[in-house]
């Protein structure tokens, strides 16, 4: 036998595990397709509960029979006639936008904005509610100015509401003078809307940014939302502190001119965090950490940003304010009520 017969035979063995590999890899593909487009037909399509339900056993129906037909002699044209409509339904969700206007839930009704006039920073809507529980409140947002040559501190505030893995990450800004400036990254939800990491995949709710009162932002959820909320005072300078603000308001910003949408993995409190410190010049290497946010500070104490001089474990003792924000009540003290003996690192003065 020549060689070219070996070779020839030895490729037409070859062969036939080959197509049933690629087929296999397609039958994959086409499934998490339909998986995705499901999701995304029941969440976005706008029509009734009974017919969205319709259009996902639907679409998956045809998915199952796009892969039963890679089987048989009309592959090709399944493909083609399955690529066709899942193109028209990645067009259709291209279009789908975020509203500007809603039946917004108070608290995440207005968007903070801001403006420079030198060293001066005035924000529009700073949100300043008093809370008497998690539903009731006295609604307040007010135009506030700030000396941003008073920016000293910026602390982390790690908001855990599902466990040790998941929180909500809240940055506060300290001034001289002891004034502290929140922001939190939150679901625009509407009225009766609550937030569903799964739902926020698929477009369900725009991003908003808040900029408020520690009192309020950070007070309703030690005091009243039951969460454990921790704070962890940042090794940063005046100046990266600046920087970090100024990076909050540009964002804030451009929200206002172009809404965008909440995403539970790509757009929420800590992915915009990071991408805002990276813009500023921080070196901040992607780790798991930062999509398991609920260790995020073990990530910023391996990174230097927080107190070394102690261990992580004194850190995490003291790092809980429920107790001192509960026997605060929200008073005008709060927010040295809750530093109280919380270790803070030596800053770099510029």
């Amino acid at each position: 036998m020549s060689g070219g017969d070996w070779l020839s035979r030895r490729t037409s063995r070859r062969a036939p595990f080959a197509r049933a590999a690629l087929i296999v890899l397609l039958a994959i593909l086409i499934s998490l397709a339909v998986v995705w487009a499901s999701l995304a037909l029941w969440y976005r399509l706008p029509v009734s509960e009974a017919v969205r339900g319709l259009a996902v056993g639907l679409f998956a129906l045809f998915g199952v029979s796009t892969i039963v037909a890679l089987f048989g002699r009309w592959r090709f044209r399944a493909l083609v006639v399955f690529a066709s409509v899942f193109a028209a339904l990645l067009i259709w969700w291209a279009s789908i936008t975020p509203a500007r206007d809603a039946a917004w839930a108070p608290d995440v009704a207005r968007q903070v904005t801001g403006e420079y006039q030198g060293d001066l920073l005035t924000l529009t809507n700073v949100r300043d509610f008093a809370w008497r529980s998690n539903t009731e409140f006295d609604e307040g947002w007010a135009t506030q100015t700030y000396d941003m040559r008073k920016v000293k501190t910026v602390d982390l505030f790690m908001s855990y509401w599902a466990g040790p893995e998941i929180a909500h990450v809240i940055f506060s800004f300290g001034f001289e003078g002891g004034e502290y400036l929140a922001w939190s990254i939150e679901v625009r939800r509407q009225v009766g809307g609550a937030f569903s990491p799964l739902a926020d995949l698929f477009k369900s709710n725009p991003l908003v940014i808040i900029a408020a009162n520690e009192r309020d932002v950070i007070g309703v959820r030690s005091n009243f939302r039951g969460e454990d909320v921790q704070i962890y005072r940042l090794k940063a300078s005046p100046d990266q502190a600046r920087a970090l603000l100024r990076g909050y308001v540009a964002d804030a910003n451009a929200l206002a001119a172009a809404p965008a949408f909440y995403n539970s993995l790509t757009s929420n409190c800590t992915t915009t965090v990071v991408k805002m410190m990276r813009v500023v010049g921080a070196t901040v290497p992607f780790d798991w950490r930062l999509i398991v946010n609920g260790y995020l500070p073990d990530y910023a104490y391996d990174r230097g940003a927080l107190d070394s001089s102690v261990s992580l474990a004194v850190l995490r003792n003291t790092a809980h304010i429920t107790e001192r924000a509960r026997n605060d009540g929200l008073s005008p003290n709060f927010s040295n009520a809750i530093r109280a003996g919380v270790p803070s690192p030596t800053l770099h003065e510029p």
